[in-house]
């Protein structure tokens, strides 16, 4: 069987994900050792830590974005493709956790695509009301950050070991909707 050697750049980003989630406040010494290259190497690619976040964050994004696309793409509801979101979200917690807790809207185009994110999960929720699934009452925003925090809560305990994926996507999916539906 033949092995697959990645890159240094995709060594070094996959370390970074791995080191980050373990340890948010590692250096860049550690994710050049846990990724088998040299400093040199790793600044060869990355000139800065906040350079190698800015890649983290797009490289999540980009996997957020094809999982979503990928489950919903049978939906019969805009409902039903929140819903299958959760179910692709979930998984995603290891590549996406310690994003939550660094500062990467300062990068203009990270802060511009998280911005393109948010207007198209509100036009989802748009249809989702029209669609009678949300109570019309409820502005958009608050069921989008809702949305968003039971994600960030089912991170949570998948990280803790306190549920699987799809179980946190159940339960968060399940307290959502009591909380937004008509």
């Amino acid at each position: 069987m033949k092995t697959i050697r990645l890159s240094s750049r995709d060594a070094i980003i996959e370390a970074a994900f791995t080191i980050f989630n373990e340890k948010p406040g590692a250096s860049l010494n550690d994710v050049a050792v846990y990724a088998g290259v040299g400093r040199a190497t790793l600044h060869r690619h990355f000139s800065s830590r906040q350079d190698l976040i800015y890649a983290l964050a797009g490289k999540a994004r980009s996997e957020l974005k094809q999982a979503i696309e990928h489950a919903v793409v049978d939906a019969a509801s805009h409902t039903e493709g929140l819903k299958l979101s959760f179910t692709a979200i979930i998984p995603l917690a290891s590549r996406q956790w310690f994003l939550s807790h660094e500062l990467v809207d300062t990068d203009p185009e990270v802060a511009a695509a998280y911005q393109a994110d948010v207007e198209d999960l509100h036009k989802e929720i748009e249809f989702a009301k029209s669609e009678g699934a949300f109570a019309s009452d409820l502005p958009t925003k608050w069921i989008a950050v809702s949305y968003e925090n039971l994600i960030y809560a089912a991170w949570t305990m998948v990280r803790e070991e306190e549920a699987t994926p799809n179980q946190a996507a159940e339960l968060a999916w399940r307290i959502f909707m009591k909380g937004v539906s008509r």
